[in-house]
């Protein structure tokens, strides 16, 4: 435990990070944040995971990778809510960023500058190829940014496009396989 408080001391006197995750469906993200959650439990920080409250696809309470790897987490109405709800936090996990209004990065920057390590997952960019939310800023502001690729279903390349299967024009529409799938640029622009 004194490691711990050491590091979160040290964490805290030279400021805290934001780390991104980012890629298509099915690449991997929300996987990713939740291996580095994991490690920051298993070195026993105090960890705070959020997701959106209209994120209900496979639980409402937890966040969980498509290959059903969970971990609990408390759902949110709007970025501001994190901050009220993160107090004496270490860590703080955000899952499916690209749902968050803009004002995501500031409590993003508010968190780091209070010496929590800040770890976010979500779209880079919408069905239509266009930059997601404040993903955009999130990337600017990120101390490192991890781009992961899913596999592309139609030709095996990596893909970094979520292509849209069903026809609705709605920037937002949350959906599993039966809704998106992976492509690279080639395939995807195969229309």
């Amino acid at each position: 435990m004194l490691f711990s408080e050491d590091v979160f001391k040290r964490r805290s006197e030279f400021g805290g990070s934001i780390e991104l995750i980012c890629g298509s469906m099915f690449s991997g993200k929300t996987e990713e944040l939740i291996r580095r959650l994991r490690r920051a439990q298993i070195a026993k920080l105090n960890v705070e995971i959020f997701k959106p409250r209209t994120d209900v696809r496979y639980d409402e309470n937890a966040v969980v990778s498509h290959d059903l790897n969970s971990i609990q987490s408390t759902p949110v109405d709007n970025s501001s809510s994190i901050l009220l709800l993160g107090g004496n936090t270490q860590v703080v996990g955000i899952d499916e960023a690209q749902f968050f209004d803009e004002g995501l990065p500031d409590v993003c920057n508010i968190l780091a500058n209070k010496g929590v390590r800040v770890i976010v997952a979500g779209l880079d960019m919408d069905f239509s190829g266009k930059p997601f939310g404040p993903m955009p800023a999130m990337m600017s502001i990120a101390e490192s940014v991890t781009k992961v690729h899913a596999v592309c279903v139609k030709c095996g390349n990596p893909a970094q496009y979520s292509y849209r299967l069903v026809p609705n024009g709605s920037q937002i529409l949350v959906g599993e396989k039966e809704t998106y799938e992976p492509r690279c640029r080639i395939c995807y622009n195969l229309l």
